[in-house]
């Protein structure tokens, strides 16, 4: 799989990168056995940069990647995780809990050191903290040799300037935000690259948006934004083309977004993926 570099972390990630929220049924119910073979899955497809959190299944994704990865040689993947947020409504980025935090999980990943350690969604919180109190404390914890790269996560676009303003960071995360739908992201570019900050993108179907299943109840996209979704799917549709390969091959076309984090508990899904991303852009859309 083509491989881009992270901004000035000297590592290079895959285009395409494994998510494992799922593995702590954020979204559905999952099999146990395919959940874990969702990832063997994925790192043969040659996605092995795995980004997780002590949030998704409230424990439940690390613990599951820790034994689906038992036996893989640590060179052969990258694994990211975040601290912070650890349910619906429970954040702690004190600097205690960030030493607890990455201890934890380093255990239930069953690794000795974090490729990546991010701030989980960090605009639910004072983010005055987050540079004052979390980053300096969680740069202790990368000078230990514990963490190798260190940044930040969330939904808003505000966030990354707060906090790059303020505060050097080696990555940034954002999703939703550079899809077929929505391209807020790529206007930071210029921001982001000035400051050295390395760059992945995730969710690019937009929550299922831009895909031909049924919206959860939770979505939050307008109206408007849905039925234009649908009919964009029904473009797509027509022409032979499924509006998700579409929404896959766009968002890892842009080869200023390192990678794109995309994950599923469903083997094939994945496969499929990987399939997606080598077939022609369909030009003609």
């Amino acid at each position: 799989m083509q491989r881009r570099p992270l901004g000035k972390t000297g590592i290079d990630l895959p285009i395409l990168s494994f998510g494992a929220s799922s593995l702590g049924a954020e979204f559905r119910p999952v099999d146990l056995n395919e959940a874990l073979r969702s990832v063997r899955v994925a790192l043969d497809c040659g996605m092995n940069f795995i980004d997780t959190s002590p949030f998704y299944g409230r424990g439940i994704s690390e613990v599951l990647l820790g034994i689906a990865l038992k036996g893989v040689p640590r060179d052969s993947y990258l694994i990211g995780t975040k601290l912070g947020r650890y349910d619906r409504a429970h954040f702690d980025f004190s600097a205690r809990r960030v030493v607890e935090s990455v201890d934890v999980s380093l255990h239930r990943l069953g690794v000795e050191y974090l490729d990546i350690c991010l701030c989980h969604d960090i605009e639910f919180v004072d983010m005055a903290q987050i540079v004052e109190e979390t980053l300096p404390a969680l740069r202790k914890v990368q000078e230990q040799g514990k963490v190798r790269f260190v940044g930040i996560s969330g939904y808003p676009m505000k966030i990354f300037k707060y906090v790059l303003d303020r505060a050097p960071l080696d990555v940034v995360l954002s999703y939703n935000h550079y899809t077929l739908q929505n391209t807020m992201f790529g206007d930071l570019v210029p921001y982001l690259k000035e400051k050295g900050a390395g760059i992945m993108n995730a969710a690019p179907f937009s929550a299922r948006l831009l895909t031909n299943a049924p919206l959860p109840a939770w979505h939050k996209a307008t109206p408007l934004v849905r039925e234009t979704a649908a009919k964009a799917a029904a473009h797509c549709a027509a022409h032979g083309v499924d509006i998700a390969q579409l929404a896959l091959q766009f968002s890892v076309r842009n080869p200023d977004m390192t990678t794109c984090i995309t994950g599923s508990a469903n083997p094939e899904r994945i496969a499929q993926w990987a399939e997606w991303i080598k077939a022609p852009f369909p030009e003609q859309l």
